[in-house]
């Protein structure tokens, strides 16, 4: 992924802690690959540090996705031209600061998680997503795990998840400020065509037998 923007992490705090260390769940799922299955199911856990306990032949590969996914995030989350109107859709004191190398401050939501899937091979490789959540009970998304292009993966109330094979994929870098309201009514957008795609599929199931 080209990247449009230069990051600076020593920037992007708010109350004096830094963007990596906001003391909310970090999502990981810990899921292995298939190649015949349209959805996975994955463990959520709630940090680093609960990964690398669980999969301590992969602390390297925890870590080295955590951080990718932070960098990811910053690239891809949506970003508001004031803090108001980011918090409105994800809540108060889930939001940060962001400076571009225009200097022009932004603000978007922190990260709130990430998904981590190990590919058995000899390679060691991995996928990473960040994930994003509403701390706003009236968002359309209060509660779930969304990513930067506005699909959702499941609760953020359940350590399981299920992600179909596109959830793994780059997003594309965001570059302009969206309105009050904007990512929530993606999510909407999505969410519905989801449904749709789904009832679709059942019927056609049904009708070929």
């Amino acid at each position: 992924m080209k990247r449009t923007k230069e990051i600076n992490l020593d920037r992007m705090k708010k109350n004096g802690q830094s963007f990596l260390l906001r003391p909310i769940t970090v999502a990981v799922a810990g899921v292995t690959l298939t190649a015949c299955s349209d959805t996975r199911e994955a463990q959520v856990y709630k940090d680093m540090s609960e990964c690398i306990n669980e999969n301590p032949s992969y602390a390297s590969e925890c870590e080295a996705a955590y951080q990718q996914a932070l960098k990811r995030a910053t690239e891809t989350a949506p970003k508001y031209m004031s803090m108001r109107d980011c918090e409105a859709e994800f809540g108060a004191n889930a939001c940060t600061s962001y400076q571009g190398s225009s200097g022009q401050s932004w603000f978007m939501p922190a990260m709130a998680g990430f998904m981590f899937a190990k590919i058995l091979d000899s390679n060691r490789r991995y996928d990473y997503q960040p994930v994003f959540t509403s701390y706003y009970r009236g968002s359309p998304f209060y509660g779930s795990w969304v990513t930067s292009d506005g699909y959702r993966y499941g609760s953020t109330y359940s350590r399981k998840v299920t992600v179909d094979n596109k959830a793994f994929q780059p997003k594309p870098a965001v570059t302009r400020t969206i309105s009050r309201g904007g990512f929530g009514s993606t999510v909407n957008a999505k969410s519905s065509w989801s449904s749709s795609s789904k009832s679709s599929s059942s019927s056609r199931s049904s009708w070929g037998g």
